[in-house]
């Protein structure tokens, strides 16, 4: 008969010194690892509301004097951020509903369909993940400036964040994955029930794959929230650029303060996203792992 080992024994645990030690040692790492996670949040949020003078103070205070939201005001209109906010949603919302849509067609067709030559598409695809994001901007770049076929200019344009968004090895792999692992037996009956190949998929599929829809949907809008090199190339017009592009261009003769607040506000909708979502996250952290 096999047992599980743990750090701590049964036996251990059993003893009131044993269970003391063990509860004192865990509480003891759980807030060390919630101190150095939160304090530099705090640190963020309590130093949008000191003056400049207490920001620049050393030692630095933990407490401002006075607490102020001058700085949040200011950052909001100074800085512009409703319109920076909503490019940001903008282009990370269809990036979302791009890749959501081809990257869930494609994983099926790869698990499901069985193409011909899929393996060799699929490694080609997987291929891509081991090339430098970086080596990828000069090309992307004088593709969008100059769209082959059509011979037009996608720059200035969301269409520049969306189309190259869709081209995601690594969430395609993760449906895929998932897809494979989904019981047959429920797709052979909906077969036997005259259910195409579509039906099947918006029916039977889609609902059954909400756990990695939402892994994917959460990697997808973090990416662009925070990408910042490629869309500072493709958004000359200050006001069409996003948050991550905003914050940098716009801060040259701004306050620290107001820089401090602006990046609190710029970070709140995807700590709310993820407060939201952690229970669709967590259950599909292991959606596209191999079962044992």
């Amino acid at each position: 008969m096999s047992s599980t080992r743990t750090l701590v024994s049964p036996a251990v645990l059993a003893r009131p010194r044993g269970r003391a030690i063990y509860w004192t040692v865990f509480t003891g790492v759980v807030l060390l690892f919630a101190l150095a996670f939160l304090f530099p949040v705090y640190w963020m949020v309590t130093g949008a509301m000191k003056s400049p003078d207490e920001v620049a103070r050393t030692p630095p205070d933990l407490l401002p004097d006075r607490w102020s939201t001058s700085g949040w005001t200011d950052a909001w209109e100074l800085m512009q951020l409703p319109t920076h906010l909503w490019n940001t949603v903008v282009q990370a919302a269809g990036a979302w509903l791009f890749q959501l849509v081809f990257c869930t067609a494609a994983a099926y067709a790869l698990s499901r369909l069985r193409p011909a030559f899929g393996t060799v598409v699929l490694g080609g695809i997987l291929a891509t993940l081991m090339v430098p994001a970086q080596a990828l901007v000069v090309p992307k770049y004088l593709v969008v400036a100059d769209l082959p076929l059509i011979h037009t200019s996608l720059l200035n344009d969301p269409l520049a964040i969306w189309l190259p968004a869709v081209a995601n090895a690594f969430n395609l792999y993760l449906l895929k994955r998932f897809f494979d692992q989904l019981p047959r037996d429920v797709l052979e009956a909906a077969e036997i029930d005259g259910a195409g190949r579509l039906r099947t998929l918006w029916s039977i599929v889609l609902p059954m794959s909400r756990p990695v829809l939402g892994v994917v949907s959460i990697f997808a809008l973090v990416a662009v929230w925070q990408d910042f090199l490629w869309p500072l190339m493709v958004f000359s017009d200050t006001d069409k650029q996003p948050i991550s592009v905003a914050l940098v261009q716009l801060s040259q003769n701004i306050q620290l303060t107001v820089l401090i607040a602006a990046m609190v506000i710029a970070s709140i909708p995807m700590v709310a996203l993820f407060l939201v979502f952690q229970r669709h996250i967590i259950a599909g952290i292991g959606a596209g792992s191999t079962k044992g």
